[in-house]
């Protein structure tokens, strides 16, 4: 992508533009793909950290500063990208590692729900539905279809009439977004 272009794509990102996001996306999805897949030798764990690595850089488009370079910022958000996703693993790993060592191996445990158990997963349903509902129409779509209906990246596409790599971010976005509604109602209770 010629400097003259990449201007002009950050400038119309940077008004919301989504054509402009998909037009950065496309541009330097292998790049960003191909510097946190030397970090992490593991390709699905750099396509995750990848997606994450844009959908921040989108987020803060506005905070860019034309001075630097396009690149270079985005190699800086996929390092703090890569190191964040270190650090709650090593927290997992630690918090793991605690409750193994606490748990009583003697102890049976019954998998199966208990009728209230039961009762508190389908309200929990409910509630998750509605909210998916408030999203924007598209945001929702590509939710239910992927992990309601279990639909593969290209049967999304298909039916969304977007490029898988816009498809990648929307969903990251939708999610994102969900996530913050629930913990909004978790918080008005």
């Amino acid at each position: 992508m010629e400097a003259k272009e990449l201007h002009l794509a950050i400038a119309e990102a940077k008004k919301n533009n989504q054509k402009a996001f998909a037009t950065l996306f496309d541009a330097h999805w292998d790049y960003v793909f191909g510097f946190l897949l030397k970090q992490t030798s593991n390709e699905s764990l750099a396509e995750e950290l990848a997606l994450k690595t844009l959908a921040k850089a989108f987020d803060k488009i506005d905070s860019f500063k034309e001075e630097f370079n396009f690149k270079t910022w985005l190699i800086s958000i996929s390092k703090n990208v890569n190191i964040d996703h270190h650090r709650k693993e090593k927290t997992v790993a630690q918090l793991d590692t605690t409750s193994i060592e606490k748990e009583n191996f003697n102890t049976l445990y019954d998998d199966n729900p208990s009728p209230e158990d039961l009762l508190i997963i389908n309200q929990n349903l409910k509630r998750l539905i509605e909210i998916i509902k408030e999203l924007k129409p598209l945001y929702a779509k590509v939710i239910r279809l992927r992990y309601f209906e279990e639909s593969s990246y290209k049967e999304i596409a298909e039916q969304t009439q977007l490029p898988i790599n816009t498809l990648k971010v929307t969903l990251l976005r939708a999610k994102k977004l969900l996530a913050q509604k629930i913990e909004e109602q978790a918080w008005n209770g």
